[in-house]
């Protein structure tokens, strides 16, 4: 079976200001079961707009809105996210970002690891979060 790749797009258009020409896309389902979601930040999906420029918390909310579109587009929800990661360019982010994904996923106890980087793609973006979700069997079938 071959995966099934959601929202593609490439690299050129994502970043022209960059010399680059990658062909990814926003959610992968593999096997009809493993849904991966790539790092979302406070960009809109369907404007390419950045959403909350400095904002850790405002940034925070758009990529788990992000998330959760993503994750329905795919089939699975919030519900069913196994692992989070989360990138932020100062510690001081922390606790607000922390926060916004506790309240989006109250209940749901998926591993998370947390990461402080020097820097993400675009100098604007203060936190990024990606995720790995399931496809219940039910859903699946």
């Amino acid at each position: 079976m071959a995966h099934t790749r959601i929202r593609k797009f490439n690299t050129r258009d994502t970043y022209p200001e960059q010399q680059l020409d990658n062909d990814l896309c926003q959610t992968v389902v593999a096997r009809g079961q493993m849904v991966f979601v790539r790092g979302q930040i406070g960009q809109d999906l369907d404007t390419s707009e950045s959403v909350g420029v400095g904002d850790a918390t405002a940034q925070a909310e758009q990529a788990m809105t992000n998330i959760k579109m993503l994750l329905e587009e795919a089939g699975s929800e919030l519900a069913h996210v196994c692992k989070i990661t989360i990138y932020i360019i100062d510690p001081r982010y922390r606790e607000a970002v922390y926060r916004v994904v506790g309240k989006w996923l109250k209940g749901v106890y998926p591993v998370s690891t947390g990461i402080v980087v020097s820097a993400l793609a675009r100098p604007e973006w203060v936190v990024e979060i990606d995720a790995i979700a399931v496809i219940p069997d039910e859903a699946a079938a």
